[in-house]
């Protein structure tokens, strides 16, 4: 009683078949399939755009002018 025999999944298989028929069935997989792979495109990017920011924040920044005490003396005059 408590697991299924591959008997009982061939009738379920064969009732959504029916209801659903085989084209609703094929475009609910391939719209699965499409959202899946954006999912996993979206991931990809949210990483290559992490390790970028992670990338930034570690190197120095070069351009970045150094200030003095007389400098920043002469800016709150």
């Amino acid at each position: 009683m408590g697991s299924f025999s591959i008997w009982h999944w061939l009738i379920v298989l064969v009732i959504v078949l029916v209801i659903f028929g085989t084209k609703k069935l094929r475009n609910a997989g391939g719209d699965l399939g499409a959202g899946i792979k954006n999912f996993k495109q979206s991931m990809k990017e949210g990483e290559a755009d992490t390790r970028k920011d992670a990338e930034s924040l570690a190197e120095p920044h070069q351009n970045a002018p150094h200030s003095t005490a007389s400098q920043t003396e002469k800016d709150k005059v």
